[in-house]
């Protein structure tokens, strides 16, 4: 399997190759160039499957002779040692609960995988690596976790200082060893930005930088695996269709959901849930990507303004709107909607959500009653409410209890760097005091 460039200006690559760079030498995403197909007969008898034995199957499509299969499947086993829940609920609903993993959150899924990958190619190449990981909230805490104390690897988080929960910050500030989290004085987009000069800066080669974020088409074959165990997961007679309510910013989780479904998952429609950072409903409306700064809200994860994997699904449809449109319906789920959906589905379900699935429940709902239909929904649950115990408290009058693991976390010592500007100037002065991590 090789992958190019989204761009189209850089030389087609290896699955090594483009993990360890992240970004394409142009500024491109990379992008398989074929997607490998299951068979529907294969694809039915993957149900016997355990979770972690599909996405040794599914993985072992995309990372053929890149990885030794028993090798692949011990990663992605100890990777993925935790519950993947698909809840039925009323009225065709089930909740898809992805945050069962150690920092409480989907990121897990594809931080996890991706460490160790990346821990094996660096002992296969005698080398190291530094990654660089943007963040809005879960994404940083899920590879701080997954990295830590993976040989041959040191991680950098950039987070924007006063847009992530207290909780969020002290998973990803509290790791220390061979995770170094920064804080800047911007928005998720500074940081993105941040890394992604970096990582194309020549200056930098040498350095082995890469990224952890979902441009890292690492990330996302991971994801596509609890998108078609859910699948599998329903009913037979529950409807030959499914549509997934996914909670969408940077539109990595998407973009897997696509990608499963170019793999041969049947039947199969995407209700991409964005709060009031509403991008890709905008690109659906009328045909226009516009980028703009984003808008601070409950949601904090989904709180993107340029999102990077729209790169990805415009190629995937061939910078097709209209094509993008038969697989695709966006909603825009407004601040007060949001919360009106965490209300309603404790009090219609006995269901606690956080405000990311409140926004893809809300997105289900207004789905269910405009088009029509019986078919399964599938509503993507990406974190874990007691995450956000300030707005779950003030919308249902409690806090939900965090797992006993997580629940001394006020009293860790917090580790982190500030930085003192958003420019690439900046960040490279950072860099460069850090110095590369030896092999």
């Amino acid at each position: 399997m090789q992958y190019r460039s989204t761009n189209d200006r850089s030389p087609i690559v290896s699955f090594r190759e483009a993990m360890r760079r992240g970004l394409a030498p142009d500024g491109g995403l990379y992008i398989p160039t074929d997607v490998p197909r299951i068979d529907p007969g294969e694809f039915a008898a993957w149900r016997e499957l355990a979770f972690p034995a599909l996405a040794s199957r599914i993985a072992a499509r995309w990372l053929e002779r890149e990885f030794p299969a028993e090798t692949l499947s011990r990663l992605v086993a100890d990777a993925l040692s935790f519950p993947v829940p698909l809840r039925p609920l009323r009225d065709g609903l089930f909740l898809l609960e992805l945050f069962h993993g150690p920092t409480l959150a989907f990121k897990d899924f594809g931080a996890r995988v991706l460490a160790r990958l990346f821990g094996a190619d660096a002992r296969d190449r005698g080398t190291s690596a530094t990654i660089l990981v943007a963040t809005s909230g879960d994404t940083g805490s899920a590879v701080a976790r997954g990295f830590a104390g993976i040989a041959g690897t040191r991680v950098v988080v950039l987070y924007p200082a006063g847009r992530v929960s207290a909780f969020q910050e002290a998973q990803i500030a509290t790791v220390g060893g061979n995770v170094v989290a920064v804080r800047v004085p911007g928005t998720f987009d500074d940081c993105q930005r941040l890394a992604k000069a970096a990582l194309v800066d020549p200056d930098f080669r040498e350095w082995h930088l890469s990224s952890a974020n979902s441009i890292n088409i690492g990330r996302l074959l991971p994801q596509m695996t609890y998108y078609v165990s859910s699948r599998l997961g329903v009913p037979a007679g529950a409807g030959a269709r499914v549509a997934f309510a996914v909670p969408s910013g940077n539109l990595g989780n998407l973009t897997a959901g696509v990608m499963a479904a170019r793999m041969g998952m049947p039947e199969s429609t995407f209700i991409a849930a964005s709060n009031v950072n509403d991008v890709l409903p905008e690109y659906l409306s009328t045909g226009t990507f516009r980028p703009r700064p984003a808008v601070a809200t409950i949601s904090n994860a989904m709180d993107v303004g340029a999102p990077s994997n729209f790169a990805r699904l415009a190629d995937l449809y061939g910078s097709s709107v209209e094509r993008m449109r038969g697989d695709i319906r966006a909603e825009r789920v407004s601040e007060e909607e949001t919360r009106a959906a965490i209300r309603q589905a404790h009090a219609e379900a006995g269901v606690v959500l956080d405000p990311h699935t409140a926004v893809a429940w809300a997105a289900a709902r207004r789905y269910r009653a405009q088009a029509g239909g019986t078919e399964p929904i599938i509503v993507l649950a990406t974190a874990h409410p007691a995450k956000f115990p300030e707005v779950i408290e003030a919308e249902l009058g409690f806090e939900p209890e965090l797992p006993a693991a997580e629940r001394d976390w006020r009293s860790r010592v917090v580790r982190v760097i500030d930085l003192p500007g958003t420019s690439p100037a900046v960040f490279r002065h950072f860099l460069e005091e850090l110095g590369p991590l030896a092999s």
